[in-house]
């Protein structure tokens, strides 16, 4: 498999926390909302790493425990960009979702 994260895909991905991770991803969602009216390529490109990184978040074996959650997470985020939003999902859900990881990574440090 090809990565667009190749650092953090060859382990760094797992030395940054759970929130880490997700506000990292939440950047990348974030970016796919913010190119998806202006260029598509663009919004196509970040929604492609926001997978990736999740993929990484899934296959990371400290977040055992958040598996039922981050499995979810992936099914909604594909059924909001890519098919038929059956979730109900909106850009500013989206947002709101992730500020919260981005919140708590920055209490971390």
């Amino acid at each position: 498999m090809s990565f667009q994260h190749k650092e953090l895909a060859s382990g760094k991905w797992q030395k940054l926390s759970f929130f880490e991770q997700m506000a990292n991803i939440g950047s990348e969602v974030e970016r796919t909302i913010k190119w998806n009216k202006k260029n598509s390529e663009y919004s196509r490109q970040a929604y492609e790493r926001a997978l990736e990184l999740l993929d990484l978040t899934i296959s990371d074996k400290n977040n055992l425990s958040r598996l039922k959650e981050l499995v979810r997470l992936r099914e909604v985020l594909v059924d909001y960009f890519q098919f038929d939003n059956i979730y109900q999902s909106t850009d500013k859900k989206w947002q709101n979702y992730f500020y919260a990881f981005n919140y708590a990574a920055r209490l971390l440090k």
